[in-house]
């Protein structure tokens, strides 16, 4: 093993193959950090609307669920970007006058985001069904609306006791961003490919990628740890009392 190839200089480049490595991850924690914002909103405003007692929100909220979580992420990832710039004229338009990087970058985004609102969607809503019926009814006995009672009694309980299944997905966002470079989007994969395929140290290559993505995905578990037992529901999540 040649740990001295990360300080040796890119080819045609003045930054180290450490280096690149590493502004790769940055597009990787950039597009995890988007997409998860665009999939927690998306999946609150699906779970909710799969617990209402509209028939047809149900019904939507669980076509949007089956649709985004039966593709293949890959394949969600060649639709989003040959496919929808050319069905859609005001897409279209708008796509070309973005540089490819930018693209690349706006469509992994949008692609994870809604990949996993769909799975977040599943996950608030098992949050507010686990809850007892008496706390929506106790909403609307106080006078609360509809709208008021999801917002200030169900969803601020049904956030708290997910957060483990919340954890997973946070870290499951990251993982997927490796496929993003199959739309050519240089993040963390691509660049270690691209190091493995330029210098043929495959080993060194794909050994930091490991560790890299091991020590990110880590983080974001402990975080999310930090978080739960800070607003644990004592009987709802195990040990959140302690």
């Amino acid at each position: 093993m040649n740990l001295g190839i990360f300080t040796e200089l890119v080819p045609d480049g003045d930054d180290t193959w450490l280096e690149m490595l590493l502004s790769g991850l940055g597009w990787t924690l950039g597009t995890a950090f988007f997409a998860w914002i665009i999939a927690f909103v998306l999946g609150s405003i699906v779970g909710v609307a799969r617990t209402t007692n509209r028939t047809w929100m149900i019904r939507l909220g669980n076509a949007y669920v089956e649709l985004f979580r039966n593709i293949p992420l890959i394949v969600q990832f060649f639709v989003w970007y040959f496919v929808v710039p050319g069905i859609v004229p005001a897409v279209k338009a708008w796509v070309v006058t973005l540089d490819p990087t930018r693209h690349q970058f706006i469509t992994s985004i949008v692609c994870l985001g809604f990949f996993t609102s769909a799975r977040i969607a599943e996950q608030v809503r098992s949050g507010i069904q686990s809850l007892p019926r008496g706390q929506r009814y106790a909403g609307y006995a106080l006078g609360l609306t509809e709208i008021q009672t999801y917002r200030y009694v169900l969803l601020p309980m049904a956030y708290r006791i997910i957060i483990p299944p919340l954890t997973s997905e946070t870290m499951n966002l990251i993982k997927n961003t490796a496929v993003a470079y199959s739309i050519g989007l240089v993040e963390l994969f691509f660049r270690t490919r691209e190091m493995g395929e330029m210098t043929f140290r495959y080993f060194e290559a794909f050994g930091a990628a490991t560790v890299i993505y091991v020590v990110v995905a880590m983080t974001a578990n402990r975080v999310m740890a930090v978080i739960e037992r800070r607003v644990a529901v004592p009987g709802y999540i195990i040990g959140g009392g302690k």
